[in-house]
C-alpha cells in the first residue's frame, strides 16, 4: 500500500524515519502550462525502507519538514535529470538549494551511457526492466489522484534507488567521484535558478 501524506504531522514523522540514511531518491510532479513557475503537484521521497507521496496541495499542509530533509547536509538526494526539480525547490523553499545531491542522468553519463540518457533507458539497461509509461500525461493537479498514478510514481524513486547503487559502485570501481562532482557544481548555485520573470523577455 502507498503511503501518500496529506497532512504536516505525517510529514514530520516520515521525515524524522530518514534522517539516520545515507542517501534518498526523490523525484517530483509538476505542472508547467500555465504559471511561469512550476506547481508543485506531487512529491515522492524514498530511503532504504521507507517511501512516500507527499501531496503538497493538500490542504494545510506545511512542507518545511520536507525542505529541511533536502537541506540536511548529512543525507545525499539522489535525482534523476534535477534541473527542473531543483528550481522547484528552490523557489518553494526560500530560495534554499537541496544538497548535497547526485544526479543519476549526469552519472549514467559519466559512466559511458551517453549524453542526456533517460530515466527509461537507465530502467531497462541497468534494472532489465519495463517501465509503465500509461501515467505519463497525467494531471497532477487533479484530486484524488488513482493508486495506479501513484503507483506509477512511486515507481520513479523505488527503482531509482537501485540505478544509483549500481552506477555510484561504478564510479568508485573506475574512480571517477570526482567527476561527477565538477559536473554538478552548476546544480547546486543558486545563480542556477534565480530567474527574475520582469527580465524574462529578454530571452525572447
Amino acid at each position: 500500500m502507498i503511503n501518500v501524506i496529506t497532512d504536516t504531522a505525517a510529514l514530520e514523522a516520515f521525515c524524522a524515519s530518514l534522517v539516520h540514511e545515507t542517501f534518498v531518491t526523490v523525484d517530483t510532479e509538476f505542472m508547467r502550462e500555465k504559471t511561469y513557475y512550476p506547481q508543485l503537484c506531487l512529491v515522492q521521497v524514498s530511503g532504504e525502507q521507507n517511501a512516500a507521496a507527499i501531496d503538497p496541495l493538500a490542504p494545510g499542509i506545511d512542507l518545511k519538514p520536507l525542505y529541511e530533509l533536502l537541506a540536511n547536509p548529512a543525507i545525499l538526494k539522489v535525482f534523476h535529470a534535477c534541473r527542473q526539480d531543483m528550481e522547484i525547490f528552490y523557489h518553494a523553499a526560500g530560495g534554499v538549494v537541496p544538497a548535497p545531491i547526485f544526479d543519476t542522468q549526469v552519472a549514467a553519463m559519466v559512466c559511458g551511457y551517453g549524453e542526456s540518457v533517460s530515466y527509461e533507458t537507465l530502467v531497462n539497461k541497468i534494472l532489465r526492466a519495463p517501465l509503465d509509461k500509461s501515467s505519463r500525461f497525467t494531471d497532477w493537479s487533479r484530486r484524488p489522484l488513482t493508486d495506479k498514478q501513484l503507483a506509477y510514481a512511486m515507481d520513479d524513486v523505488l527503482h531509482l534507488r537501485k540505478i544509483y547503487a549500481e552506477l555510484a559502485q561504478r564510479m568508485a570501481e573506475t574512480g571517477r567521484i570526482e567527476w561527477i562532482a565538477d559536473e554538478m557544481q552548476p546544480l547546486l548555485e543558486a545563480t542556477t535558478y534565480d530567474n527574475d520573470p520582469n527580465e524574462a523577455w529578454k530571452k525572447i
